[in-house]
């Protein structure tokens, strides 16, 4: 049963609510959820951790037989996150199927250890959510700590990131983190977690097509059967029926298509890219040669190598230029802080 979820074909559908609140919630989310066949396995929070105390911060133990009972009514296998030894312990016990690491967990190596540790000698599956903030290290640390104590079925969830202000979404995606995952880690499978990233339910549709047109494996999606009761998290979770009709509107595009007309416009237009990021990287190297050549004038008169009234004056213009042609000001703005930041540690290492 379990194996249905690392062997299923794509995409890789688990849902189920944020927090297990009471038997009757659980049991009937999972009875609407499971006349969707395209769900694979349900989930629930048994053990919330918040940012604030007072808040409602999950049933604990006493929920675990209510969602094996939903496993047994439905026949998906379920899964619920743990923090500590104790929460491994507790849902070991209860026969809880899978398990998966939050957030707040992957960015203390110490806590994924102590959990490495009482997972050793078992086969069940755990899936890592990436840390709070965009740190790969952390997330790819987290998935190698538990490989080494021979949890060799895992998965990675991609969630989004913490961030002051992000808007429209509750978590930023950066995507770029994910791409990074890929590449260091093609072999392990990546859900997105496009409730958290979204946080409003409206938008979860939106987020859950990027992720699948980016090559995600999957989707872990937060429903409940009656959403605006829900204890926590009520704004970004869909009722099973909504949950269906995002999944109907979804589309399923394929990395490689069999097509000779697509294949050949596409490798034309790909060659055209690969001649503008060749000038590109003429423009930065001749831009670079100018920074080696400022470093030693500010040197000679004494100057202060950060410049912080012509750095902003750099910033402003290079985003209005940008807006004139076109361009999103927020790339414009981080392309320019990454080449001022090497701009920066060239002219260090050469005073």
């Amino acid at each position: 049963m379990v194996q249905d979820l690392f062997k299923a074909p794509y995409p890789r559908i688990v849902a189920g609510p944020c927090s297990v609140e009471s038997e009757e919630q659980m049991l009937s989310t999972a009875r609407a959820l499971a006349q969707d066949p395209r769900i694979l396995a349900l989930r629930g929070g048994v053990w919330k951790p918040r940012t604030q105390p007072g808040t409602f911060e999950g049933i604990g133990p006493a929920a675990l037989p209510w969602l094996k009972k939903a496993s047994q009514e439905t026949g998906l296998p379920v899964i619920t996150e743990v923090a500590n030894v104790q929460h491994v312990e507790q849902a070991l016990e209860a026969g809880i199927d899978m398990l998966w690491i939050g957030a707040r967990t992957t960015v203390n190596p110490f806590y994924v250890e102590e959990i490495a540790e009482a997972l050793r000698g078992t086969s069940i599956p755990v899936l890592v959510k990436n840390p709070i903030h965009p740190e790969l290290k952390l997330w790819l640390g987290a998935l190698e700590r538990l490989e080494k104590k021979g949890i060799s079925q895992l998965m990675a969830i991609h969630r989004g990131f913490y961030a002051y202000q992000s808007q429209p979404f509750r978590n930023e995606p950066k995507w770029e983190i994910f791409f990074a995952l890929r590449t260091q880690r093609p072999d392990i499978p990546v859900l997105c977690d496009p409730s958290h990233i979204a946080g409003k339910s409206e938008l979860i549709g939106e987020v859950a097509q990027s992720a699948l047109d980016l090559g995600m494996e999957g989707l872990i999606i937060e429903s409940h059967h009656a959403p605006g009761h829900a204890l926590s998290d009520a704004r970004q979770q869909v009722t099973p029926r909504e949950l269906s009709h995002i999944l109907d509107h979804l589309v399923y595009r394929k990395e490689a298509p069999e097509n000779e007309r697509f294949i050949q416009k596409l490798e034309d237009l790909r060659r055209q890219i690969d001649r503008v990021d060749e000038q590109l990287l003429d423009i930065l190297r001749e831009r670079l040669r100018l920074v080696e050549q400022i470093g030693p004038v500010k040197e000679a008169n004494e100057a202060t190598i950060f410049q912080m009234r012509r750095w902003f004056k750099v910033l402003e213009n290079r985003k209005q230029y940008g807006t004139k042609k076109g361009l999103d000001p927020e790339i414009v703005h981080e392309l320019f802080q990454l080449i001022h930041k090497y701009s920066i540690d060239t002219q260090l290492s050469r005073s």
